[in-house]
């Protein structure tokens, strides 16, 4: 992705100084025009294309970690104003597919970051994440949540 990156901004630059104008609209013509160079040379490069990259890190970030942290919020709110405290906190076994330690310390980071639950320890073999969930009514729901939902979009970021 960096040498994408690279690359567009030098073609940008080549633009402005081809077209003798040094100012930024015409850099962003000269960016805008590298991204079309990259996207129609892709198959040469050794990456996946950078944009399709940085929108799944955007819809991992915005989309999909704000929305999580909204309802997450409001249930840990619905909760906490109940007249009568129900709930069944509980620790449970996280299996993850993800493999490096980066992917594994982004996820137990957006789980801890999540109102209502913690990532409390990761296994020394790395496959799986202790949590610790405020309200835990069925365990296999919360796994087939976390899994559909963080697990599956840093999957998306990082391969």
């Amino acid at each position: 992705m960096a040498i994408q990156i690279i690359l567009n901004l030098l073609v940008a630059l080549m633009w402005m100084f081809l077209s003798e104008s040094y100012t930024t609209p015409t850099f962003f013509v000269g960016y805008i025009i590298g991204i079309g160079l990259l996207f129609l040379l892709r198959r040469f490069l050794p990456d996946i294309f950078y944009i399709v990259r940085l929108y799944r890190i955007f819809k991992l970030f915005v989309f999909i970690f704000i929305k999580e942290l909204i309802l997450s919020s409001v249930n840990i709110v619905a909760l906490a104003y109940k007249p009568k405290l129900n709930v069944e906190p509980g620790i449970f076994k996280l299996p993850v597919e993800l493999k490096s330690s980066w992917e594994i310390t982004l996820l137990s980071s957006l789980i801890s970051l999540t109102p209502g639950t913690l990532s409390v320890a990761v296994a020394e073999d790395q496959s799986s994440i202790y949590v610790h969930a405020m309200d835990l009514p069925d365990i296999e729901e919360s796994i087939n949540d976390i899994k559909a939902t963080f697990e599956k979009a840093i999957m998306e970021v990082t391969r």
